[in-house]
């Protein structure tokens, strides 16, 4: 399982290649590993387009505005008031600004942002799982996330359990520049020179990069000198990594002074974000966050636990520092984001571990940890009989790979896409008898979306009213006009706390996709009126 050139850990002496023999490219040296990217990256993609998530409201969303309004985001004003440390994370902003620039304001500029997300995480993943234990523990790593359900079940109409891939938000992405920093970390720690040096300038650049997608990843920032420290990497070093993090930290610096008036604007948003969770929380529930994260959202996320708890055997058996490795940077997550979710304090909590995805720039080094322990063990069986073994137990982990594979996608009931807001488009296409819709928040804020082409060219020049979604009696305006309504799957709360529009009170179906995912009602006994105006601009978030 671990490759020959990835098997030189990371405190053994780099290799020597024969005196005088010409080096070759940098790409040809390294042709595998990019074949291999570009093959974990399609991968990725390829899920993205496979599960096709609809644009989703809230975060992602108020993200998609204020990447529209940079650089002139109104943080005083809602929604942005609300939810400022969503919109001062400029590494997801200022992308999808230049996906919007050049893509237009529709779903192919969304999807190419999260895509390039998706992308990165993969990719990262792989490349700290390789530089650790070799290709196929990378491989496998990938394998095991890109399969399982917390990854693909993301779609609130059909049967949500989190928000990942193909969902526009900071955790992905975050958690794939992150490991980056860490494979080029490993990687320079078999270096020396002008090529050391290099590598951690990428580490440090990647770091950088990440904390302004994710910037909780900054909790693992102080634990930068053990790595080195394990790495057997010189101490003075240190300053080689932070020279390009301070340059990108400035940069951001410079743009929240230029755009907010506060050169601190982004980490004073993330810090005072929280409160009160609408979930229940106690320090024990708080203190178990990593294990509800895995376990109680889908049991196929218990592999995770499975691989913290093979590391920690693995390491305790060989003592190796790859091993702990990857255990201190699990715990320098791990440990912080659990008492930010209410160990310290229940009444204020700043992040919510029990998600999966907040665990997401960790995952690589479980994987790291559950596959490098494997392939440890194994090399401790004495040669006789590992050469003898050697065939059944790949034909053993074949069985294995295929069996998680096929329970993974068989725990999957449906994948709706987008399919039923593809017909809204198409029905809603032109027509001139229908000038305003209401709806739940979250689905107009998803619609805004399918009443342009995925170019973001205009459809359908009628008006979006919403009700808040904690409402629990339908808005008497609503009465005025047709209301797109859905069943919401998953954890999310139900439409008015139930309510649903039924004939018998009047109610008529103008429209239904083919898969009853979305509909359209009217009440007749008000069919032409014009409705009422009643939403301030200053307080609508649909546009």
């Amino acid at each position: 399982m671990v490759d020959a050139d990835a098997a030189r850990t990371a405190v053994s002496e780099p290799s020597v290649g024969e005196a005088g023999a010409p080096r070759p490219g940098p790409f040809r040296r390294h042709r595998l590993a990019l074949a291999l990217c570009a093959l974990v990256a399609a991968c990725g993609v390829g899920l993205q387009y496979v599960l096709m998530v609809p644009p989703l409201y809230f975060d992602p969303y108020y993200v998609w505005l204020a990447a529209r309004d940079w650089p002139h985001i109104p943080l005083e004003q809602w929604p942005f008031s609300e939810v400022p440390h969503q919109v001062t994370r400029v590494g997801l902003v200022l992308p999808a600004r230049l996906a919007q620039e050049v893509l237009g304001p529709g779903q192919i500029a969304y999807f190419t942002v999260t895509a390039v997300g998706v992308a990165l995480f993969f990719v990262g993943c792989f490349l700290a799982v390789r530089s650790l234990f070799g290709n196929v523990a990378g491989l496998a790593s990938v394998l095991v996330i890109l399969v399982n359900p917390l990854f693909t079940m993301t779609n609130p109409y059909g049967h949500e359990l989190g928000w990942s891939t193909g969902v526009m938000l900071p955790d992905m992405p975050g958690a794939g520049l992150f490991s980056l920093g860490m494979a080029a970390l490993v990687t320079a720690s078999r270096r020396t020179g002008r090529d050391r040096t290099r590598w951690l300038v990428a580490a440090g650049t990647a770091y950088g990069l990440a904390f302004l997608s994710r910037e909780f990843v900054a909790l693992m920032f102080v634990v930068i000198p053990v790595f080195l420290v394990l790495l057997r990497i010189p101490w003075r070093r240190n300053i080689t990594i932070g020279i390009p993090m301070a340059v990108v930290f400035g940069a951001d610096f410079v743009h929240n002074q230029i755009v907010w008036g506060n050169p601190l604007a982004g980490i004073i948003s993330a810090a005072e974000h929280g409160g009160l969770s609408r979930d229940r929380v106690t320090r024990t529930l708080a203190a178990e966050s990593f294990t509800r994260a895995f376990h109680d959202w889908s049991a196929l996320g218990s592999v995770f636990i499975a691989a913290l708890a093979l590391t920690v055997v693995g390491w305790a058996a060989t003592r190796d520092r790859r091993l702990l490795l990857v255990l201190v940077w699990f715990l320098a997550l791990g440990v912080p984001i659990t008492l930010l979710s209410g160990v310290l304090n229940p009444q204020s909590i700043s992040l919510r571990a029990w998600l999966p995805r907040y665990w997401d720039a960790v995952l690589p080094a479980l994987l790291a940890g559950g596959f490098g322990t494997v392939a440890l063990l194994w090399q401790r069986v004495p040669d006789g009989p590992r050469r003898r073994l050697r065939t059944p137990a790949a034909a053993l982990a074949v069985v294995v790979a295929a069996s998680y594979v096929v329970v993974c996608v068989r725990a999957v009931p449906d994948l709706p896409r987008d399919t039923a807001w593809n017909e809204l488009r198409t029905w809603l296409r032109g027509r001139n008898d229908i000038t305003t819709i209401y709806s739940d928040r979250r689905l107009a804020q998803t619609l805004t979306f399918y009443v342009r082409d995925p170019w973001g060219r205009r459809t359908w020049n009628g008006r979006i009213e919403s009700w808040p979604h904690d409402h629990y009696s339908l808005p008497v305006e609503a009465f005025s006009a047709p209301v797109l309504w859905t069943r919401w799957r998953g954890q999310e709360a139900q439409v008015l706390g139930g309510w649903r529009p039924r004939r018998a009170k009047g109610w008529q179906r103008l429209w239904k996709s083919s898969d009853g995912v979305l509909q359209i009602w009217d009440h007749p006994s008000t069919l032409g009126q014009v409705p009422p105006k009643l939403t301030p601009a200053d307080r609508s978030d649909l546009h």
